[in-house]
């Protein structure tokens, strides 16, 4: 017997929720208001159907908390996108009024007709690390305008403003030198003072979030930072936007999930490829700035393979996206490894000493120092560690040629 689906619709005042059994017939309907209760409101609501699934449209979003406390309470959860239901919606055959009772009914038809909708967990250390990123993200784009505030100020103080980027101390000692003169000047001056004491409380601000990133990842026991290039930061990046590498069928679906695998676009006998735009922009932009490291250290192998793109024939560019896609097969690579580290900590390892989830097993092939691209001949690994020092009085390794700035 299937189980009984009950799809809410959640907004920031009230939820709306509606069950509906395997045949999409409606068994039931509630409206409760967003307080204390609303758990308990619900659960007593659903206690006439053991056997039943919640289904909330966009619990990474409005329905986040009470899915997190639905999942507290040992209820089985799953995620539907507002798209899903808005499909649903659009192609019903009866009412299809927009209301909230008919947006549930169709969040809980999404999600029994679809097996893609994600199940919801218990939140764990990639929350902590999404929150302080994100808090660094904002804090950067705050210094950021700060910054440019105090530049335009300094210039209408002193010729040229100030040169190269722009630090507290720098600014403070620029300032140290000027007399103002004047009311204007003096206003001007005491503005920049203060922008400048705004400017080391956001430095400070971010050292400690820092901090905080970095003991996150510790905690974490993650083995992303044995990537060349992959430091806290870009690896709390990822664990906070990939979650749950189970998600991901194979390291395609993830390269697809963050951007780095073309998208084709093809029309007949001719085949083309592009650069995609799609995915998670912010991943994408982690594993960007890992590409990045490696390309500016020349004695690391992902410069050494940049270069051995280019000397095939391809653009800069296209050598820079050729090496992201590799990155992100080493990240995907480690992701599992984590991902199957913890399910045999957690004693949930299934047959032949894999999790039972069988994305995770489909880690075969996708180690960074196995075939890639599904390519005949072996690619170098990207190296994992960072490259060794040489030795005082070696002599250095033959020059390559400088890689333009890649934006």
């Amino acid at each position: 017997m299937a189980p009984v689906m009950i799809g809410i619709d959640p907004h920031k005042a009230s939820h709306t929720a509606v069950a509906i059994d395997g045949a999409e017939i409606s068994l039931g309907e509630l409206r409760v208001r967003a307080s204390s209760t609303q758990v308990g409101r619900l659960l007593a609501f659903a206690k006439t159907w053991p056997d039943r699934i919640w289904a909330i449209e966009g619990a990474g979003g409005l329905g986040y908390l009470l899915a997190q406390q639905l999942v507290a309470d040992g209820e089985r959860v799953v995620d539907v996108q507002p798209k899903l239901a808005a499909r649903v919606r659009l192609l019903a055959t009866g009412s299809s009024n927009k209301n909230d009772p008919n947006d549930a009914r169709s969040i809980a038809i999404a999600a029994l007709r679809s097996p893609a909708v994600r199940e919801v967990h218990a939140e764990d250390h990639a929350a902590v690390m999404k929150i302080w990123v994100r808090r660094q993200r904002e804090l950067g784009s705050a210094r950021t305008q700060l910054a440019c505030r105090l530049h335009a100020v300094l210039c209408e103080l002193v010729p040229g403003g100030c040169s190269g980027m722009i630090y507290a101390a720098k600014a403070a000692s620029l300032l140290d030198e000027f007399e103002p003169g004047g009311a204007v000047a003096a206003a001007r001056y005491e503005l920049a003072r203060q922008f400048v004491d705004d400017l080391r409380r956001i430095d400070e601000q971010m050292r400690d979030t820092r901090a905080r990133i970095a003991a996150a990842v510790t905690a974490s026991k993650t083995t992303l930072t044995e990537i060349f290039g992959v430091g806290p930061i870009v690896a709390a990046t990822v664990i906070g936007d990939a979650s749950e590498v189970t998600r991901f069928a194979s390291r395609d679906h993830f390269a697809a999930y963050n951007g780095t695998a073309p998208i084709e676009v093809s029309s007949g006998p001719r085949k083309v490829y592009r650069l995609s735009r799609r995915g998670n922009r912010r991943l994408n932009h982690a594993i960007h700035m890992a590409a990045v490291t490696q390309i500016r250290n020349r004695h690391s192998e992902g410069r050494t393979y940049y270069d051995r793109k280019i000397a095939e024939g391809k653009t800069r560019k296209e050598a820079l996206r050729a090496l992201k896609r590799r990155i992100s097969d080493a990240i995907f690579a480690h992701l599992q490894a984590d991902a199957r580290r913890a399910a045999d900590a957690r004693g949930k390892v299934g047959p032949g000493g894999q999790p039972g989830n069988d994305s995770v097993a489909s880690a075969a092939g996708s180690h960074p120092e196995h075939r890639l691209f599904g390519q005949a001949t072996p690619e170098p690994a990207i190296s994992l560690r960072r490259p060794p020092r040489r030795s005082p009085g070696a002599q250095p390794g033959p020059a390559i040629k400088k890689a333009r700035r890649v934006s």
